[in-house]
């Protein structure tokens, strides 16, 4: 059994791959940080593993035959625990993602390492901010209520600052979306990840059109010695050549 770390786009759309050709016997973890998470078209479990003991444990009750970690490109902690894991198991490993976004021609960013250095980025000055690091990272903007905050999560931050404004939604979202959105709320400045991939990279380009600065945080590296794609066919073999189902006769192929 292929054990697929998941709860990205990428994540599910190689669990219906799977599903679909119907040649690899898989389960797709999610983290369970979701209220109401998309299932996948394979069993799913909802949960931690409890730290890379718990994992080690689980990859060898359940006999899994490889792992494909498609977890979010900050969910550093589980990558960690899974590059330990495997290793002590033995167990293959391969990170599945996406590209991180790179500077094109317009862009004003402010590269910084976590939240709050992002909160610290924004100044002293009044900012119309468009905050869209993740309910898990606003607590590091509680600390400077000057600004007001158009916050976008998929669930609720457990509290909020001062002057916010919420809005619950999940993507993909269009540009052409962010941009009305950016200007009818007169954002002046945008806080966000640089997760990379499609489905948000909408508002990159809004801030881009409409020439506001965004404070960028940089993602976590891939732990050493992980290999990496960014290519779901190339994930696809991989759980293939781990943990595709044997023909009649033969032996399960490793």
């Amino acid at each position: 059994m292929i054990l697929i770390l998941g709860g990205t786009t990428e994540a599910m759309a190689l669990a219906r791959l799977i599903a679909r050709r119907g040649e690899v016997s898989a389960r797709l973890s999610l983290a369970g940080r979701t209220q109401e998470p998309v299932l996948p078209p394979v069993p799913a479990r909802i949960g931690g593993f409890g730290g890379v003991e718990g994992l080690s444990r689980y990859l060898a009750e359940t006999e899994t035959t490889a792992v494909i970690d498609a977890t979010h490109p900050f969910a550093a902690r589980i990558k960690a625990n899974a590059a330990v894991a495997c290793a002590q198991t033995r167990t293959p490993l391969l990170a599945l993602g996406r590209p991180a976004w790179a500077r094109e021609p317009g862009d004003i960013w402010t590269e910084v390492t976590d939240a709050d250095a992002a909160a610290e980025a924004l100044g002293e000055t009044p900012r119309r901010v468009f905050l869209t690091a993740g309910r898990l990272e606003v607590p590091a903007f509680l600390h400077h209520p000057q600004h007001h905050y158009l916050i976008r999560t998929i669930d609720p931050p457990e509290a909020l600052p001062p002057q916010a404004t919420l809005i619950l939604d999940r993507g993909p979202f269009d540009s052409e979306a962010e941009i009305r959105l950016m200007q009818r709320e007169r954002i002046d400045s945008l806080v966000t990840k640089n997760s990379g991939g499609a489905a948000t990279y909408g508002k990159i380009i809004a801030a881009r059109h409409l020439g506001l600065p965004v404070i960028l945080i940089t993602r976590p590296k891939t732990p050493d010695g992980v290999a990496f794609t960014d290519s779901i066919e190339e994930a696809y073999a991989f759980a293939l050549r781990h943990g595709g189902y044997s023909a009649p006769g033969t032996e399960r192929g490793v």
